[in-house]
């Protein structure tokens, strides 16, 4: 009998597909989603995320716990979209966004994880690393900016350094997005064919476009070193980026035990009696903003 189209139930969002598609798998072992998520479905979810992403935020700024997220992936993974759904119903305050560009002179001759270092949060904070020290294990490696010797200490170092930021009480939570290399190709020319987003599509992604087994082959060694038991690595099947975020934050709020510590709404007091010896300077005195729209 012929499946027509029709609605479905995942993860108790209501989808729209034609329940014969199967997902593809990509170098990483990411399995596509053969369903894809209604709008106002998904809509309604990332908001509830939000409101809870608020609760947890409160919750660290009065415990002084210490969140660091890292984001690692493929070029066009979907990391950037997941951090902005994380950092957005958030206190720019207390949530902050790290991308390093390529270290400089100076940094080259220091100890690899020092600039990292000095990103780490304070007590009450949330740091989001897009990308991290994990650029050694992968671009530097696979590209040759790193001698062998830097890359095999790397992998000694590494999980050592992670166990030293856990006993000093950051919590330490690194995800992998993958992504089929199918999909990665579908965004990469959407970027070239959108003049907004062609500033994400650099030249060092065309290259490593050209050494997906190489990649492939640096994560499986990164994974083997540095998937540890204080700090596993969690991979995100992101071919879906809609699904992607969904599933990235439900699991960010899982690991964090935190409460609901909303603040009672405030009251506002009447506003005081108009003050009528006051007078405005003339409008003509003042520069307005062109009203175009």
């Amino acid at each position: 009998m012929a499946k027509g189209k029709g609605k479905r139930k995942q993860g108790g969002l209501e989808t729209a597909g034609d329940g014969a598609a199967q997902g593809s798998v990509d170098g990483d072992g990411a399995v596509g989603t053969p369903t894809k998520l209604k709008g106002k479905a998904y809509d309604a979810e990332i908001a509830r995320l939000g409101v809870e992403l608020v609760k947890m935020q409160e919750w660290l700024r009065q415990e002084g716990h210490r969140l660091l997220v890292v984001f690692e992936g493929r070029d066009a993974a979907g990391k950037g979209g997941v951090i902005k759904r994380i950092s957005e119903p958030m206190n720019p305050r207390g949530c902050r966004v790290v991308a390093l560009p390529a270290p400089t002179e100076r940094q080259r001759t220091q100890w690899y994880f020092q600039r990292y270092v000095t990103e780490l949060p304070a007590g009450g904070e949330i740091v989001l690393l897009d990308r991290s020290w994990y650029n050694r294990a992968g671009v530097e490696r696979v590209m040759g900016f790193c001698t062998d010797e830097e890359y095999q200490e790397f992998l000694r170092t590494t999980p050592e350094f992670e166990r030293m930021l856990i006993r000093s009480r950051i919590q330490l939570v690194k995800y992998w997005f993958s992504v089929s290399d199918e999909e990665q190709e579908r965004r990469f020319r959407d970027r070239i064919a959108d003049p907004a987003k062609r500033w994400k599509l650099s030249p060092m992604d065309i290259e490593a476009r050209a050494r997906w087994v190489d990649f492939s082959k640096a994560k499986d060694t990164m994974f083997q070193h540095t998937d540890i038991p204080e700090s596993p690595w969690w991979v995100v099947h992101a071919d879906d980026k809609k699904r992607a975020r969904l599933n990235t934050i439900s699991h960010l709020l899982s690991l964090v035990p935190y409460e609901d510590r909303t603040p009672p709404p405030t009251e506002l007091p009447p506003r005081p009696p108009e003050d009528h010896l006051y007078v405005r300077p003339p409008m003509e005195s003042q520069r307005f903003v062109p009203e175009v729209y």
